[in-house]
């Protein structure tokens, strides 16, 4: 497998469709990692596609709003090379207990055909607040990160219409929660984090690494055509118990697969066996 000694883009152009500042994190590492020029697109209205705040409902899956917001930049710009990022909140998938942040960044190539996928995910400082008292909003703003993390404020509950953004300084959230609590029926506002790009550093950073993880895919190339993208598709468990010998969930071996030829290799995980305690039978 050739890994990031040379790059196809070197010297293309790709449309970047964003509004909240994401270039900031995706143009340094795509355009060291690929030699390649990212054209920002304006002119285009991304809130339209759904918001976080639940204001615009966000139709279909991450991947699709990815793809549509790089399709509609590479439309807008004329170019055949495109990319979008997308991002989405929710329990983490192990425990379920704890807020997570999943970005993914979706790459177009129409001249080859081709869609390549970066994604990173890790907790997040997602959190809400329904108060009555200025108190205890001081207190959700030191703890959610304000005002580096930026909040949204809205009367009376998670679903008002009436919604504040850009709150960024504590002078504004006490400005604005005093309207909210002035206008709520029920003596209640609530207060939420703002998860928009250019709002949330956390969030910032993680697409960043989304930009990394899509990057090491871009200079992964086929060995058998070329392209870029060759990627671990599939894992296979299997892994032996270090106490019984029987097949466990864990992987035991990585299928890389090519996303235009369909060439594939499968590479052995360097582990011979699984810990005990991750065997159904030893440890059920």
């Amino acid at each position: 497998m050739n890994s990031g000694k040379k790059s196809v883009y070197n010297g293309a152009t790709a449309a970047l469709l964003t509004q909240h500042g994401k270039e900031r994190v995706i143009l340094p590492v795509l355009d060291a990692a690929l030699g390649c020029r990212i054209e920002r697109v304006s002119g285009f209205d991304t809130d339209t596609l759904g918001t976080f705040t639940r204001d615009i409902p966000r139709p279909g899956t991450q991947l699709e709003a990815a793809r549509k917001k790089a399709r509609i930049g590479m439309e807008l710009s004329g170019l055949p090379l495109g990319l979008a990022s997308e991002g989405s909140f929710g329990p983490d998938h192990f425990a379920g207990m704890l807020p997570w942040n999943r970005e993914m960044i979706v790459w177009i190539d129409d001249i080859l055909g081709i869609e390549v996928t970066g994604v990173a995910s890790g907790s997040t400082g997602f959190s809400h607040l329904l108060t009555a008292r200025w108190e205890e909003a001081e207190r959700f703003g030191h703890r959610t990160g304000f005002p580096e993390h930026h909040l949204v404020v809205r009367p009376q509950d998670e679903e008002d219409p009436r919604i504040r953004k850009e709150i960024a300084t504590w002078a504004e959230l006490e400005a604005v929660f005093t309207w909210a609590l002035a206008e709520s029926t029920n003596g209640r506002v609530f207060i939420e984090t703002d998860v928009r790009a250019h709002a949330n550093p956390t969030r910032m950073e993680r697409i960043g690494q989304a930009a990394q993880d899509l990057a090491r895919k871009l200079c992964t190339l086929c060995p058998a055509c070329d392209a870029p993208g060759f990627q671990v598709m599939e894992c296979v468990p299997g892994l032996p118990c270090e106490n019984c010998g029987a097949p466990t969930r864990e992987v035991r071996t990585d299928i890389h697969r090519c996303v235009r030829c369909g060439h594939q290799v499968r590479v052995e995980r360097p582990e011979k066996v699984a810990q005990a305690g991750r065997c159904d039978f030893c440890n059920p």
